[in-house]
C-alpha cells in the first residue's frame, strides 16, 4: 500500500468525548462510523486513494459494527451499490476521484438521483483540480447541478469536515437526495483534532438484517415514474434541502468591522482566504477577520435569503470561486438583482478565470479587490506595501535567474518494469518508422514525456484500445495500444478487448501487468492475487483474455528487452488478422522494494547472507554517445565528467539510486550499443565460500592485468 494505517485505525475506536488527533482522511472514516453507515465502497484515485487503504486496514473495526466494505472494480460499480439506499433506510458511502470518476459513475448516479433515497447516500469526491492534479481540469459542481445532487465543500479543518460528513447523511435523508462531499488534496492531508462520539452500529446490517424486500414502482426509473421523480426533485426535494441547510446553519458567517465590503468563498477556499488576509494585516493569527466572510460549506444549493442578508448594505463583495465556469458568481448576480440589491459582485475580474487558487493567487486577488473598492478603514498604500513585500522574493528570484528553470516533468520510478517496454517500442520504431500509439491512464502515461515521447492520444482509464478503433483502419501500419492491468479490470475488458474481438479489429495491445493500481498507491486489483483485505482472488489476465476469444496472446517478462523487441516486431508484422495481445509481466519495483526491504533488514540484523545487485559503467569503455540514457530514461543513469583529459564528452554513470533491475544493460545489448555496462553483486555477511571465491577472482583478474589489478582479500 501507499501507506499502512494499521496503527492509526485504532483511533477509529475512540468514544464519546475523547480527542482525535490525525489526518483528514482518517477523520472522514471516523465520521462515517459515527454516522451509522451500513456499507462503504469506492475506487481509488488521488486525492482520496488512501481512504480505501484506511477502510481496508480497518476491516476489523467495520466487522465489529457489521459494516460491509468492498472495493469496486470501477466507479460505476461503487455508485450502483448506493442503490441499497433507494428502497431501505440504509446509510451508504462511496468514494472516488473527482470528475473523471464521476463520469464513469454517471449512469448509476443519474438513476440514483432520479429515484431518490430513503437512507442517507454520501459520495466522497476527491476534487483533484489544479497544478497538482493528474487529470483534465473540470469541477464536480456542474454534475451536481445537472443531476440535482447536493454538493458540500467543507472548510479544511477536521471539526468542519467531520460535521459535514454527519450532516451530509442527515441532509440526504431530509431531502431524499444523494449528497456529494468534495475534498481537495490539502483537506485530505490536513492534520488536526476534534472531539469524537461513539461509533453507531447501523440500523440494518449483517448484524441486524432486513426481513422483507421492498418494492415501489414509483422508485423505478421508467416512464411514467421518471416524470413524477423530476417534478418531485424540483418541488419537494430542493426546498427540503434549502430548509435543512438554512436551519442547521451549515454555511458560516464570520463578522468583521469593515461592513461595507465582504468576501464569499467556497468552504475549501477558506484557509487560503484567511491566510491572505493575515498577510495583508486584515486578520489575526487566530483567524479573526476584519472583513466579513460568508463561507459556503454547501455550494449547491445556494440559500437565497442567507446571500441577500449577507450582501445587504455592502458596496462590493468578492466571490472566491475556484475554476470555470463561474457557476456561483453568476448565481449571486442573479439572486441579488432579483432581490433588488445593487451590491457589486467582484470575482473573475480580479481572480483568474481558471486554474488552482493557491495562496499566492488568492493573495493577489484580494489585494486587487481592495485596491479597486478602496473601503473606508483600509489604507490602500499599506495593502500595496504588504503585497509588494510578500511577493518581492519571487520577483527577485526571477531577476537572479539568467534563464527560466528547466522543466522537470514526472517520470517512471527507478527500476520501473514499464520503462523497458517503451525502450523496446523505440527500438521497433527504428525499423518500422513512427507508429501511432494509443496511450492510457496510469504510470505508463509517462511514456508520452521525454525521453520516450510515445503516445499519440489519451482518452480515459482503460480506453487505450478503444481509442485506437477509429484511427487504425486509416493507418498504413498497425496501431499499438497500451493498457495497464488496473485499466484492464476497470474498463478495458468491455470497452477495449471485448469490442476489438467482437469487431475483429486488426490491432496490437500491450497490457502492463505490474500487479497493482500503482499510480494511485499500489492498491490491490484482481490480478494482484488477493483483494484489499487479503482474501485470494484467483483471477488471471491471460485466462480472462482467452475466455474473451483472444487467440494471439504472448506473455513476456518486461525486463527482457530483447525478447520484448522480438515479440513487438512479430505482432506488428504478423500475418494474423485480429487482436494481438502482449502481456508485459513485471511487478511494480516500488511495491517490490517496499515488500522486500523489511525482509532484507531482518536478515541483515540476524547476520544472514544477503546479496544485492548493482550495475555500473566502465568509464574507459564508454564512448559518451549516451544512447543508453535516451533509450532507457532511468533516473539512476546519468552523466559525469570524462576522466580522460583527451576526451571532452562526459561519460555515462549509474548513481546510488540503482535498484539493480538491469534495464540499462538490457537496452544496451538489445540496441547493440557499447559493452560498457557491468553487473556487480554486493554480498553482506559473506560466507567462507564467498570470501574464498573473492580471493580467487581477485587473483585471476590481477594475473590478466599483469599484477596491476591484484588487491589483497
Amino acid at each position: 500500500m501507499e501507506r499502512s494505517f494499521k496503527q492509526e485505525v485504532e483511533l477509529l475506536r475512540l468514544g464519546e468525548g475523547e480527542t482525535f488527533h490525525g489526518e483528514g482522511i482518517l477523520a472522514v472514516t471516523k465520521a462515517l462510523l459515527q454516522s451509522g453507515v451500513s456499507y462503504v465502497s469506492g475506487y481509488q484515485g488521488a486525492p482520496i486513494s488512501h481512504l480505501m487503504d484506511v477502510l481496508a486496514d480497518a476491516h476489523e473495526v467495520l466487522d465489529d459494527l457489521g459494516i460491509h466494505f468492498e472495493t469496486a472494480a470501477n466507479e460505476a460499480g461503487a455508485a450502483a451499490m448506493l442503490g441499497a439506499s433507494i428502497n431501505y433506510p440504509l446509510r451508504g458511502a462511496v468514494t472516488w476521484k473527482s470528475v473523471v470518476g464521476t463520469n464513469v459513475a454517471s449512469d448509476a448516479l443519474s438513476n440514483l438521483a432520479s429515484a431518490g433515497v430513503k437512507g442517507g447516500a454520501l459520495i466522497v469526491i476527491g476534487e483533484d483540480y489544479g497544478e497538482g492534479a493528474s487529470i483534465i481540469q473540470e469541477r464536480t459542481h456542474a454534475f451536481a447541478m445537472k443531476s440535482q445532487i447536493w454538493l458540500l465543500d467543507p472548510r479544511p479543518n477536521l471539526e468542519t469536515i467531520v460535521r459535514m460528513v454527519e450532516k451530509g447523511f442527515e441532509l440526504s435523508e431530509a431531502s431524499n437526495t444523494p449528497v456529494m462531499l468534495e475534498l481537495r488534496i490539502r483537506a485530505c492531508h490536513v492534520h488536526g483534532s476534534f472531539k469524537t462520539r461513539d461509533n453507531q452500529p447501523p440500523r440494518f446490517s449483517r448484524n441486524n438484517v432486513l426481513e422483507n424486500a421492498d418494492f415501489d414502482y414509483g422508485r423505478i426509473c421508467l416512464p411514467p415514474s421518471v416524470y413524477a421523480q423530476e417534478k418531485h426533485k424540483v418541488e419537494v426535494r430542493m426546498p427540503a434541502a434549502v430548509r435543512f441547510v438554512r436551519d442547521q446553519g451549515l454555511n458560516e458567517v464570520f463578522p468583521g468591522r469593515l461592513s461595507e465590503i465582504g468576501i464569499i468563498a467556497q468552504g475549501g477556499m477558506y484557509n487560503g482566504v484567511i491566510r491572505a488576509l493575515q498577510q495583508l494585516g486584515l486578520a489575526d493569527a487566530f483567524g479573526e477577520s476584519q472583513i466579513p466572510l460568508y463561507v459556503l460549506n454547501v455550494t449547491y444549493p445556494l440559500i437565497p435569503e442567507e446571500i441577500t442578508r449577507f450582501c445587504a448594505g455592502k458596496r462590493a463583495v468578492l466571490m472566491v470561486e475556484e475554476g470555470q465556469p463561474a457557476f456561483i458568481e453568476e448565481s449571486l448576480n442573479a439572486l441579488l438583482r432579483r432581490a433588488d440589491l445593487q451590491t457589486t459582485i467582484v470575482g473573475k475580474d480580479v481572480l483568474p478565470m481558471a486554474g488552482e487558487y493557491t495562496g499566492e493567487v488568492v493573495l493577489s486577488g484580494i489585494a486587487k479587490f481592495l485596491q479597486v473598492v478602496v473601503p473606508d478603514g483600509v489604507d490602500p498604500a499599506r495593502v500595496s506595501s504588504a503585497y509588494e513585500q510578500i511577493t518581492a522574493p519571487k520577483r527577485r528570484a526571477k531577476e537572479l535567474l539568467s534563464e527560466p528553470v528547466p522543466a522537470r516533468p514526472p517520470g517512471f520510478c527507478v527500476g520501473c518494469p514499464e520503462r523497458p517496454v517503451f525502450a523496446a517500442m523505440k527500438l521497433v520504431e527504428r525499423e518500422s518508422g513512427g507508429l501511432h500509439i494509443a496511450a492510457d491512464i496510469g504510470c505508463h502515461t509517462f511514456s508520452t514525456l521525454p525521453p520516450f515521447n510515445l503516445g499519440n492520444s489519451v482518452l480515459g482509464y482503460g480506453l487505450g484500445l478503444a481509442s485506437s478503433a477509429g484511427v487504425a483502419p486509416a493507418m498504413g501500419k498497425r496501431v499499438i495500444s497500451v493498457m495497464g492491468d488496473g485499466g484492464f479490470w476497470h474498463n478495458g475488458i468491455t470497452t477495449g478487448v471485448a469490442n476489438a474481438v467482437f469487431n475483429q479489429d486488426d490491432s496490437v495491445l500491450v497490457i502492463m501487468k505490474n500487479g497493482y493500481t500503482a499510480a494511485t498507491g499500489d492498491q490491490n486489483i484482481p490480478s494482484s492475487g488477493r483483494n484489499a483485505i487479503g482474501v485470494p482472488s484467483q483471477m488471471d489476465i491471460e485466462k480472462t483474455l482467452r475466455g474473451l476469444g483472444v487467440e494471439w496472446l504472448k506473455t513476456v517478462h518486461t525486463y527482457h528487452v530483447g525478447t520484448m523487441v522480438k515479440t513487438l516486431r512479430g505482432a506488428v508484422n504478423s500475418a494474423y488478422k485480429g487482436l494481438k495481445v502482449i502481456v508485459a509481466d513485471g511487478e511494480c519495483m516500488l511495491e517490490r522494494s517496499r515488500r522486500e526491504k523489511p525482509i532484507i533488514a531482518q536478515k541483515l540484523k540476524a547476520g544472514e547472507r544477503v546479496v544485492r545487485t548493482r550495475f555500473g559503467v566502465d568509464e574507459e569503455v564508454c564512448t559518451g554517445d549516451h544512447s543508453c540514457i535516451r533509450l532507457s530514461g532511468c533516473p539512476s543513469l546519468t552523466i559525469k565528467p570524462n576522466p580522460d583529459p583527451l576526451r571532452t564528452d562526459p561519460v555515462a554513470c549509474v548513481n546510488n539510486g540503482c535498484v539493480g533491475c538491469g534495464v540499462c544493460g538490457e537496452v544496451a545489448h538489445a540496441a547493440v550499443l557499447c559493452p560498457s555496462f557491468y553487473r556487480t553483486e554486493i554480498v553482506s555477511n559473506p560466507t567462507a565460500l564467498d570470501r574464498f571465491l573473492h580471493r580467487v577472482r581477485g587473483a585471476v583478474i590481477g594475473w590478466f592485468q599483469g599484477g596491476a589489478g591484484a588487491r589483497p582479500a
